[in-house]
């Protein structure tokens, strides 16, 4: 069935515009389809159709259309201003109007691809500018980020050199105090040589009045000499330093000093630690009886490491630490396979975990201890945290003072922190 023309419409117009109005005959307003070009409009509500070829260009992108009311309104601009003699063009054939159809559609297919293409322009320039703020926003952080470690750097620079001026002025003062007692004492040993000296004057005078047998001849000359040689106060001495150098002994260790009730705890805790056993695992009843064992897993896992296969290392002691968590080694090296693998976190947890396992502090675990600290503490300064990284390296020259690669390895630290490490 074609479609039924309307003709009952109304229009009116001004020299810069045209007000169209088409009835929709109890059509509901959602089913009209409106379609518009500069010379042409159509709308088409079933089983209605209008089709207008227009007497000249209109503005079809400010056009505008309102439907409500029973009726569609049309608020159409002209292009150039005047008056129409006529809404539609007279005398227009059906090829005519086939031509102008198929024009018009061109020309809503040519719009809808100019404007795919602008919102496409559009959309990028969107993108563009939002990756340039977040870009912005990162920089900024970055920025904050290098402004507080320097600021750090700036504190932790400022304590140190604070420290280090203290330690001089201690030196000097002490060395002053030193001096000062030094002086006094020899001040005491002039004054204690001057009244010996006294004393022992007024004795012989004493003695010469006594004597009841002189004459004014040779005992006269002995008495004068005697009072001369009495007369006669030696120099104060010359000051200087005297170096002394004592053998070294080594002691035993007295019972109120020594670690006796510390290493039997420590070889009680390492005692109890082996006797744990979580067998409460799935993965346990697919293991062979040796692969149960902790210390099985651990050596396994050694020998992995030695092979640089790090990640099988690390699923050997995540295993050994599932089956019993209170052997500090297992921590410690497994803090070893993440600190290869960068994984600086991990190996931070490790080793802090491992330190709380090695209590209380006695001989057997000092080496361990120290490479807790050593391992966390390289973790800390890849991980660009100086301060503490320097505190570890401390902790376990406290340890091993005798350690020249922590010593030089510490002292490295304390340049960077103090930002005077060679480039």
């Amino acid at each position: 069935m074609p479609p039924l023309q309307i003709k009952d419409y109304s229009w009116q117009q001004t020299e810069s515009a045209v007000y169209l109005s088409l009835p929709l005959r109890g059509v509901r307003p959602g089913n009209a389809d409106i379609f518009c070009t500069e010379n042409y409009l159509k709308v088409n509500y079933p089983p209605f159709l209008f089709e207008a070829f227009l007497y000249a260009p209109i503005d079809d992108i400010n056009s505008k259309a309102k439907i409500g009311n029973d009726a569609i309104v049309f608020t159409l601009f002209k292009k150039e201003i005047g008056m129409w003699e006529a809404l539609s063009l007279a005398s227009v054939d059906k090829e005519m109007m086939q031509r102008i159809r198929e024009k018009s559609v061109l020309q809503a297919q040519a719009k809808a691809k100019e404007l795919t293409e602008a919102k496409a322009v559009t959309k990028r320039e969107d993108e563009r500018y939002a990756l340039k703020i977040m870009m912005e926003i990162e920089e900024n952080e970055r920025k904050k980020i290098e402004d507080l470690k320097e600021n750090e750097r700036q504190k932790a620079t400022k304590e140190l050199e604070a420290w280090k001026e203290q330690q001089k002025n201690a030196a000097v003062e002490e060395e002053k105090i030193e001096k000062e007692l030094k002086m006094c004492q020899q001040k005491k040993q002039i004054e204690k040589e001057i009244k010996k000296s006294q004393d022992k004057k007024t004795t012989n005078h004493i003695k010469s009045m006594k004597s009841k047998n002189f004459t004014k001849g040779k005992n006269a000359k002995i008495i004068f000499s005697e009072k001369l040689k009495d007369d006669y106060v030696p120099a104060p001495r010359s000051t200087g330093n005297i170096k002394i150098q004592f053998t070294p002994r080594v002691f035993p260790t007295a019972l109120r000093e020594s670690q006796v009730a510390e290493e039997e705890e420590w070889l009680h805790k390492q005692a109890e630690a082996r006797r744990i056993m979580n067998e409460d695992i799935p993965e346990l009843h697919d293991l062979k009886e040796e692969e149960k064992n902790p210390e099985w897993l651990k050596d396994k896992g050694n020998k992995l490491f030695g092979t640089e296969n790090y990640l099988a290392a690390i699923n050997a002691y995540n295993l050994a630490i599932r089956l019993n968590n209170k052997i500090p080694s297992l921590y410690l090296n497994r803090a070893a396979c993440h600190l290869k693998l960068k994984n600086l976190h991990k190996t931070i947890e490790d080793s802090s975990k491992a330190l709380e396992l090695l209590i209380p502090h006695v001989a057997d675990n000092a080496n361990a201890r120290m490479k807790a600290h050593v391992r966390r503490g390289t973790a800390f300064c890849q991980l660009e945290l100086y301060v503490e990284g320097l505190q570890d390296y401390e902790a376990a020259l406290k340890i091993d003072p005798s350690n020249k690669v922590v010593r030089k390895d510490a002292e490295k630290i304390r340049n960077i922190i103090q930002g005077t490490e060679l480039e």
